[in-house]
């Protein structure tokens, strides 16, 4: 599924960036450039990445947060 139309990247491609260490939407954007034109794009790249790392609490599509502290 296209992720980011401005820039044509699919949820494969931020996984992709994810699995090469990208942890945040700034660094998938940083990578790619996902993000980084309308931004309309960030909330769907911040889902990909919390499921990268499941229990770790809600990401941040706007300060580029994926971690979060967990209770």
């Amino acid at each position: 599924m296209i992720v980011c139309h401005c820039k044509a990247l699919s949820d494969n491609d931020v996984r992709s960036h994810a699995s090469q260490g990208a942890r945040t939407v700034r660094e998938v954007g940083a990578r790619c450039g996902a993000g980084r034109v309308c931004g309309g794009c960030r909330p769907a790249i911040a889902e990909i990445l919390t499921e990268r790392t499941p229990g770790t609490g809600q990401a941040s599509a706007s300060q580029g947060i994926v971690l979060a502290a967990s209770k």
